[in-house]
């Protein structure tokens, strides 16, 4: 039976942007839809903003069966990137990003976002790998499980949509942290992307 996380105490003070994107299909990929939640403290599903986004090539009928069932039709009405780009960014600045597989969030973003420029990103895949060991897979739907994780607020949206991944990668987030009983530094030590981590010191000093 799933139940409401506490708030980590990790993360107290620390401003959080957990994303989502799902893509047309096109190589490169154009998002079609993101969802954002900024974290200041405690938060709930309400808090959650999401976007559909008409790309310029359209969505592939692959991604629209396997993946996230989103179609040219749902976006024919929706406004373009560069509509809502300054509003996403403004959203983003400043905070740490967390995503799951956090290294393509990371890259669409960039591609999209070219002045974006998080201080930190957090990926939970990376950090499920360190908490919980030995899964047969980290999908997110199988770390849902495993962790028994609350995503009812978003069961309208359905598995794979932004706002409804969004929303599981902040409950993950939280029940990592809880289950590895991780403070700050141990977070980004297990979580942070590699080239936002500090290079470690050298063994054995100057000689």
């Amino acid at each position: 039976m799933t139940k409401p996380l506490p708030f980590p105490t990790a993360l107290r003070d620390r401003q959080l942007a957990v994303v989502d994107v799902e893509g047309n299909g096109q190589s490169p990929p154009e998002i079609i839809e993101i969802a954002v939640l900024l974290v200041d403290g405690p938060t709930m599903a309400d808090a959650l903003r999401s976007w559909l986004i008409q790309p310029q090539q359209p969505v592939t009928t692959i991604v629209t069966r396997k993946v996230h069932g989103i179609t040219n039709a749902d976006l024919a009405e929706c406004p373009r990137w560069h509509e809502i780009a300054e509003e996403i960014d403004e959203a983003l600045c400043g905070r740490v990003l967390i995503a799951h597989n956090a290294t393509v969030e990371r890259k669409v973003l960039t591609a999209h976002l070219p002045n974006w420029n998080p201080p930190l990103i957090l990926d939970t895949l990376r950090l499920a790998k360190s908490v919980w060991q030995g899964l047969p897979s980290y999908a997110l739907d199988k770390l849902i499980d495993r962790g028994q994780l609350d995503t009812t607020a978003v069961a309208d949206q359905g598995y794979h949509r932004a706002g409804h991944d969004t929303w599981a990668a902040w409950q993950l987030l939280c029940a990592l942290i809880t289950d590895g009983d991780l403070d700050w530094p141990a977070l980004v030590s297990a979580a942070g992307l590699s080239d936002f981590l500090p290079t470690p010191e050298p063994e054995g000093g100057l000689w």
